[in-house]
């Protein structure tokens, strides 16, 4: 029996492989593609529960505690609880770590779009009714624009919160990077797990960057006011300090 060669990495177990990548890229991009999948479709079907929950809360005040309640609830279910609660709906299925990851990101969408609705000012909600907008047109380009800010941040942290918790799909075999990492984890294959590990983290870190992104697009009106700020800085120069009074130490 031959010993192999003093560079085979994959002979050796070693943690970080460049024969991994090569010869395991399609397995990568196929679970990378699902992982990304899951994420994305359980997010958006998050939000779109989310809205309307959160207009209903903000319209309905006495609603409120029972809406922040029951999505409070289910975010403190354990994932392998929730999954098994899922299971006789949706079976071994894709759709089953969907729901589940949609179902977490509800207390995190609907707190931060409440909380930037309610962050709305009086004053510009009373501007929009004296110009005669009415309820639908006043939520839709007054309400709902200012409220962005809050509710992108509530969609960054979801985002990342989806991107870990996809991995626990792979108790179902829908769990994107996170089957890899778990296979990796039985055999001890520390190439596998380090990789996986790493797309993980990669996948959430460009995702949050890319909602940045969204949401200074969205938010056009804050960068105005950032650069305004700076210019009224520059304009008016160092503060000088006050004139002692007469026989007065400086």
């Amino acid at each position: 029996m031959t010993a192999p060669p003093p560079d085979d990495c994959l002979a050796h177990n070693d943690w970080i492989c460049g024969d991994y990548l090569s010869t395991r890229r399609q397995i990568l991009l196929d679970a990378l593609a699902q992982h990304l999948q899951l994420t994305l479709i359980s997010v958006a079907l998050g939000l779109v529960i989310a809205v309307p929950l959160a207009l209903l809360a903000r319209r309905r005040r006495w609603t409120v505690g029972p809406v922040l309640g029951i999505t409070t609830v289910l975010y403190t279910i354990p994932s392998l609880a929730m999954f098994s609660l899922l299971l006789p709906l949706y079976g071994l299925s894709a759709t089953l770590v969907v729901v589940g990851l949609a179902l977490y990101s509800l207390t995190l969408l609907v707190r931060n779009i409440l909380a930037g609705l309610d962050g709305v000012p009086a004053e510009a909600r009373e501007a929009a009714r004296g110009m005669g907008y009415g309820p639908m047109r006043q939520l839709l380009t007054v309400e709902l624009p200012l409220a962005v800010p809050a509710a992108m941040a509530g969609l960054r942290i979801a985002t990342v919160s989806a991107v870990a918790l996809t991995t626990v799909g792979a108790i179902v075999g829908y769990g994107g990077l996170g089957n890899l990492i778990y296979a990796g984890m039985n055999a001890f294959f520390k190439a596998q797990v380090l990789t996986a590990s790493v797309l993980c983290v990669l996948i959430a870190v460009v995702l949050d960057l890319l909602l940045l992104g969204v949401e200074r697009l969205l938010t056009p009106w804050r960068r105005a006011g950032r650069r305004a700020r700076v210019r009224s800085r520059a304009i008016a120069g160092p503060k000088r300090p006050a004139a002692a009074a007469p026989g007065q130490r400086v």
